[in-house]
């Protein structure tokens, strides 16, 4: 019998702990990504949707605007899952690469902007906890694993265009 009860105390002491994580959040990081997605808004507003949807079509004339600028300006911009809507100002052949990268840069970016993917934040911040605790900067973890995302972006996106041109082809 006491078995159980202690069971049934530790089980309640596991919803604790979330409630608690989960309150933490809601007084700490979710105001912070909505107001980093309304100034990310009203940027956009300011500038102008026309005048962002030609920058993002001028980003897909060349291999490395295509798979470097387009994937961050989207995911900077829109955020997680709406930045795959930039993929209508490339063409077919390249979708499938221009998705691979802009998928890929959605954890690195969260570092620096974690608006762009709350999902992903989750995982940084777990990242982040074990680095502050050794007591690194969380600032040069953040810019390293953006600088290396835009290098992994790329190279996703050059193999993936390379593969889906050798697929294709041979389907003709």
């Amino acid at each position: 019998m006491e078995l159980i009860a202690e069971l049934a105390n530790g089980f309640m002491e596991l919803f604790k702990a979330g409630a608690d994580t989960f309150a933490g959040w809601v007084m700490g990081i979710i105001p912070l990504i909505v107001v980093l997605m309304t100034a990310v808004s009203a940027v956009i507003k300011l500038i102008g949707e026309e005048r962002v949807q030609r920058l993002a079509q001028k980003a897909t004339t060349n291999i490395i605007t295509r798979y470097t600028i387009l994937p961050i300006l989207s995911v900077l911009f829109l955020g997680n899952p709406m930045c795959y809507s930039f993929g209508r100002f490339v063409e077919e052949k390249h979708k499938p690469a221009f998705y691979d990268a802009t998928v890929s840069f959605l954890h690195p970016v969260t570092g620096l902007f974690p608006h762009a993917n709350g999902g992903e934040l989750f995982v940084y911040m777990g990242i982040a906890a074990g680095v502050t605790a050794l007591g690194f900067p969380l600032g040069s973890l953040a810019v390293r694993y953006f600088l290396v995302g835009i290098i992994v972006i790329f190279i996703r996106g050059f193999v993936t265009e390379k593969i889906y041109a050798s697929m294709k082809a041979r389907e003709q």
